[in-house]
């Protein structure tokens, strides 16, 4: 356990954390902007502009979630102050321990607010789709890319509350998968997930091997942002070549019969997206048109990061093509973030979705 001033000298760097974050995310601006956004979802004249109506509810939404989250850290914040009064007027040690717990709740959610302060990007607030492909080595690979889709939905889904849908999953050979997407829907989804995008190693005894040999796997992800109305990206009909195609996999009787899977391909890039999730050819068509503008926006992206890398006379890594993480089972256990170094131990809390803390490393590095 912290000695009393080490506990003390903690909190006081807390309390300067919490009134930073405080005045970056400016809280009382945002009560009086979110008071404003309630009067006028209360109008009756509201739902006369659906796109209007629409783009009220968004803001209100988002900010209503900045305010309450701020709201529990300084509850948090309130709670430790108390424990600690209580702990100097009793002089009791566990009422120090006490106060030592929600010092390190309270930093872990001062971290993710100083996070999501970092995201400014125009999509960094929206939803997102996550591709995962397999690299080289057949099972080996297709295995490895399904245990990082199940990392990734265990992840959004436990560690964030995302919603989590299957536009597409090519199935693997023998096990495992080829490809994979996935709609992660949540506040700022594009803005925690958006640092996963390269590739993954995992090095392992093979499960498949019947020599126990060790095995090294590739799997590759990708990320992009759900495009909106108010991000401009323009796709003309005409540049594009829209395949249709029944489903494979899992589905029922009915989507292996009709051809309700769509792939587009955007013929001045020569980018291909597909969607095979639902059994009507127009959602799976409206689904993949927003995938495609995803792709799209991240390749102007990149296009406006390079530039700037040129201009500063930096080598710039960008996209799918860097290595960004190993993850070591054999011999030791191990996973390491190679941009920012940040490495931990407990391999089989990682693949059951614990990463905030390699993405925090990589944002605020």
């Amino acid at each position: 356990m912290k000695t009393y001033s080490e506990i003390l000298e903690h909190f006081q760097s807390l309390s300067k954390s919490v009134s930073l974050v405080r005045g970056v995310f400016d809280i009382e601006k945002l009560k009086l902007r979110l008071e404003e956004l309630n009067s006028q979802a209360s109008n009756d004249d509201l739902w006369q502009d659906n796109q209007k109506a629409q783009k009220i509810l968004k803001e209100r939404s988002k900010i209503k979630n900045d305010v309450e989250s701020f709201l529990e850290l300084e509850s948090n914040y309130n709670d430790a102050i108390d424990l600690m009064k209580s702990a100097i007027d009793e002089n009791d040690e566990e009422f120090f321990s006490e106060v030592e717990n929600e010092l390190t709740k309270l930093e872990k959610l001062i971290k993710y607010k100083e996070t999501e302060s970092l995201f400014s990007g125009e999509a960094d607030n929206n939803d997102c789709f996550l591709e995962i492909h397999s690299g080289a080595g057949g099972t080996e690979s297709n295995d490895w890319a399904e245990m990082l889709m199940r990392m990734y939905v265990r992840w959004a889904e436990i560690y964030h509350n995302f919603k989590v849908e299957i536009v597409e999953k090519l199935d693997g050979d023998a096990v495992g998968i080829k490809s994979a997407t996935i709609k992660i829907i949540g506040e700022k989804a594009y803005g925690w997930a958006k640092s996963e995008s390269g590739i993954h190693r995992l090095v392992r005894i093979s499960p498949f091997d019947a020599n126990s040999k060790r095995h090294t796997s590739f799997a590759s992800v990708g990320v992009t942002p759900v495009i909106e109305d108010s991000i401009s990206i323009v796709v003309d009909e005409k540049d594009l070549k829209v395949d249709t195609y029944r489903a494979s996999g899992a589905g029922g009787q009915h989507v292996n019969k009709t051809e309700s899977a769509v792939r587009i391909t955007h013929i001045s890039t020569g980018v291909v997206v597909q969607c095979q999730n639902d059994r009507s050819q127009h959602k799976n068509k409206d689904e993949a048109l927003k995938l495609l503008k995803g792709r799209l926006y991240q390749i102007e992206l990149e296009k406006k990061e390079q530039k700037m890398a040129e201009e500063y006379g930096k080598k710039c890594d960008i996209g799918w093509g860097n290595q960004i993480r190993s993850y070591v089972v054999h011999p030791y256990q191990m996973v390491k973030d190679l941009r920012a170094g940040y490495e931990v131990g407990n391999i089989n809390s990682v693949f059951d979705g614990n990463i905030d803390c390699f993405i925090i490393s990589v944002l605020t590095k």
